[in-house]
């Protein structure tokens, strides 16, 4: 997915930082909707479908983090964080609540634009209709790799972006391990410990979505010293 076609929604309480990414990303080929909080992005999303969420954590009323952890409930739309908050523990706190990636105030305006664009290319591209799905039993889910859906019986599960990434990867080599490191790479983000860590935080997260009992996983397995491997039926 390019800029041109994607609608960005912006949510933060302070105006000027609402107005001045707003330009920002309008000059850069993007649509862009604002909201001063989460009830008002409540009812801008009651009408209109965005391809990214672009959310402040610290916002009066409902903060930032319950408010992604609500979207999740029935949406998979990407979600950015900004946050002034640079521990760690606040970072992984957003990633459980179901944030896609974020980005700690201050920030360069071309890292936002980056950080945008890496998220928007791991987003799925509509499949030639003419391909034939292939599809990965686990159990009472299955996992059609053509179309990048994950479906419980007749009903699908959302998936996020860095989800449905996730799941590309895994279902690229079914049956073997991929290392966390790897993992941090092909998700396109920086190595270190904490990023791993993050990815840790991503796998717990779709694991409750593929897993009967996610704390005893059965096909989304950690290989010890080697990574995590997806073993469908």
């Amino acid at each position: 997915m390019s800029a041109h076609d994607a609608h960005l929604l912006i949510v933060d309480d302070d105006e000027r930082i609402r107005e001045l990414l707003k330009k920002f990303l309008v000059r850069h080929g993007f649509l862009v909707t604002a909201a001063r909080d989460a009830a008002h992005a409540r009812r801008v999303l009651s009408g209109l479908d965005f391809d990214l969420i672009v959310l402040d954590v610290m916002m009066p009323g409902e903060d930032g983090i319950s408010f992604a952890r609500s979207l999740r409930e029935d949406r998979g739309t990407p979600i950015l964080l900004l946050t002034a908050r640079g521990e760690t523990e606040n970072r992984i706190a957003g990633l459980e609540a179901g944030a896609d990636d974020y980005l700690t105030k201050p920030f360069e305006p071309k890292e936002l634009l980056l950080r945008i664009n890496a998220i928007l290319r791991r987003m799925p591209e509509t499949p030639e209709p003419e391909v034939a799905p292939k599809v990965l039993n686990l159990g009472p889910i299955r996992y059609d790799i053509a179309r990048a859906e994950l479906w419980h019986g007749d009903k699908i599960v959302r998936l996020t972006a860095t989800e449905v990434q996730l799941m590309r990867l895994f279902s690229a080599c079914p049956g073997e391990p991929i290392s966390r490191a790897r993992l941090v790479e092909d998700l396109g983000r920086d190595h270190g410990q904490a990023q791993e860590r993050a990815v840790d935080v991503q796998i717990t997260r779709l694991r409750r979505k593929i897993e009967t009992n996610p704390k005893q996983p059965r096909y989304l397995q950690t290989v010890r010293g080697a990574g995590y491997m997806l073993a469908p039926d």
